[in-house]
């Protein structure tokens, strides 16, 4: 339960844009997916100069639906975007699953299946 709790708190955080909130639970080595342009960055300061590109060309909002913690304590997120372009046109709205490992309590990586 402390894992959805927790998740559940983040993605909060994420659809209130509040990025203090979000890379304070990451490792400063992190490694997270650019969903947006493909590839990858690294680090906090990578992710926080990523999601303030990606909110400038969209609004997305992300709704996790289940919170499983994995016998090798990844945490899965199965989660609702929808994202809407500067108009308000549907550039994406499906389901996707979020795959985070965790080191020392922090989010090491986080994977997009």
């Amino acid at each position: 339960m402390a894992d959805e709790q927790r998740f559940r708190a983040l993605y909060d955080a994420f659809n209130s844009r509040d990025t203090d909130a979000l890379l304070a639970e990451m490792t400063p080595d992190v490694d997270w997916p650019n969903g947006w342009e493909g590839g990858r960055v690294q680090g906090r300061d990578a992710v926080r100069t990523y999601w303030r590109r990606q909110w400038a060309e969209a609004d997305s909002r992300v709704e996790p639906l289940e919170v499983t913690t994995e016998a090798d304590g990844r945490v899965t997120v199965e989660v609702h975007q929808r994202a809407t372009g500067p108009a308000g046109e549907v550039l994406w709205d499906g389901q996707v699953r979020h795959v985070y490992e965790l080191r020392e309590g922090l989010i090491a990586r986080m994977e997009i299946v």
